[in-house]
């Protein structure tokens, strides 16, 4: 079978360039000119990216071409060590990190996995704070260990927010990791994320954040935050695909504070054979010397290539737009919809003054609030009490009016 030949997808830059110059900003309605960036059905008002994110026309075209590449014998497949490059350089400048603190993982709650068995949590001593906006996956995992012998302090939400009086109480000298979620998926909640490890440094503790409701959608700079270490997947606000996400580390703790816990080939740039009939001769098999940056040290296996092309396309349209840009449109959105929804008999969960993509409401049990919206082909996370909307770059206030509309 012979593929069309696109040499442009052989190196990194020519990917991002091809990203752009497809997906780039079009004249015309911000919104209503970009949903044609995506593979939205007619008529279909889509409000729930923070559950999945759909993703952007250039990002299907490259996985699919991948798809075709990788499934057919003798064809040659993508130079993955400049998608790697390209992908890390771009995530990092989102976050303002190097690409030497990121690790690839195949998703946040590997991350989250990493930096507590990294801290050799809990048999290093000391406790861990979190709250009860964190997400539940990170909370079950620390409550297991809690079995363990891990004391574990929680701060829990008053009136949907998580106050920092409230962490600054549990939080002590003894304290080892504050975990938090810089983005609550539940309601939106945005942390003051430099007041946590302003006040979690002070007492010689480390934060560990999981960003995947927030980067992509809110600005967001491990440096002006302090973090020290911060997990997100692909598939929410970053509009790649599933299987693969960032670990950042601080540098300074990669390796030493932050331990390598698990082993594999990305563990050694240079390993050598000694076994071969041209080889230098060894008294074993392979020799090695481990690399230093957060790859080496936090990368085990084999990475989710389809994943990786995505996210070659999303990320430089997530770039080309601009995350305070994306974020200030967005903003019109949300406050119609705290205006608007209350007087329908929704009340809001999202604390006022939110900035983040998620406003999330609670209603009356019994109310059809699920059969209201799909008679108006409208996509939102419902529950039998509870409403989450979270618009993107695609949705317009057209569509907040669709939904309330389709509520009141």
């Amino acid at each position: 079978m012979d593929l069309p030949r696109r040499e442009f997808l052989a190196a990194a830059a020519a990917i991002a360039s091809l990203a752009c110059s497809r997906e780039g900003p079009r004249p015309g309605p911000a919104a209503a000119s970009r949903r044609g960036d995506f593979l939205i059905p007619d008529g279909l008002t889509y409000l729930n990216s923070a559950y999945t994110h759909p993703m952007p026309r250039a990002g299907v075209e490259l996985l699919q071409e991948y798809a075709t590449r990788r499934a057919t014998p003798g064809v040659e497949l993508f130079d993955t060590s400049a998608i790697v490059r390209q992908v890390k350089a771009d995530y990092a400048a989102l976050i303002n990190a190097t690409p030497e603190e990121l690790a690839f993982v195949p998703n946040t709650s590997t991350g989250e996995n990493l930096v507590v068995r990294g801290l050799g949590i809990p048999g290093s001593g000391g406790n861990v704070v979190t709250d009860g906006l964190h997400f539940d996956g990170a909370i079950l995992h620390l409550q297991a260990l809690e079995r363990k012998g891990l004391e574990l302090r929680m701060a829990m939400p008053r009136n949907g927010a998580i106050l920092l009086e409230d962490l600054d109480r549990l939080i002590d000298r003894n304290t080892r990791l504050v975990e938090v979620s810089s983005v609550a998926m539940y309601n939106g909640f945005e942390h003051d994320l430099k007041a946590v490890c302003d006040l979690a440094h002070s007492r010689g503790a480390f934060v560990y954040a999981d960003i995947i409701q927030g980067v992509g959608a809110v600005p967001f700079d491990v440096r002006a935050t302090g973090v020290d270490f911060a997990a997100a997947s692909g598939f929410k606000w970053l509009m790649g695909d599933f299987g693969i996400g960032f670990l950042y580390v601080k540098a300074d703790l990669i390796g030493t504070v932050l331990e390598r816990t698990t082993f594999g080939y990305h563990s050694a740039p240079d390993i050598e054979t000694h076994f071969l009939p041209s080889d230098t001769p060894g008294d074993a098999p392979f020799t090695w010397t481990f690399g230093t940056d957060a790859a080496s040290n936090y990368e085990v296996g084999s990475r989710a290539a389809g994943a990786l092309m995505a996210l070659s396309a999303s990320l430089p349209y997530l770039r080309r737009l601009g995350v305070e840009r994306i974020q200030a449109e967005r903003q019109p959105f949300i406050e119609y919809l705290r205006e608007r929804l209350p007087s329908a008999g929704f009340t809001p969960l999202t604390p006022p003054g939110s900035r983040s993509p998620i406003i999330s409401f609670t209603f009356d049990a019994g109310r059809p609030v699920a059969d209201q919206l799909k008679r108006a082909r409208i996509n939102a996370r419902v529950g039998p009490r509870y409403l989450r909307i979270s618009p993107s770059v695609f949705n317009d206030l057209d569509d907040a009016g669709r939904l309330v509309e389709a509520l009141v």
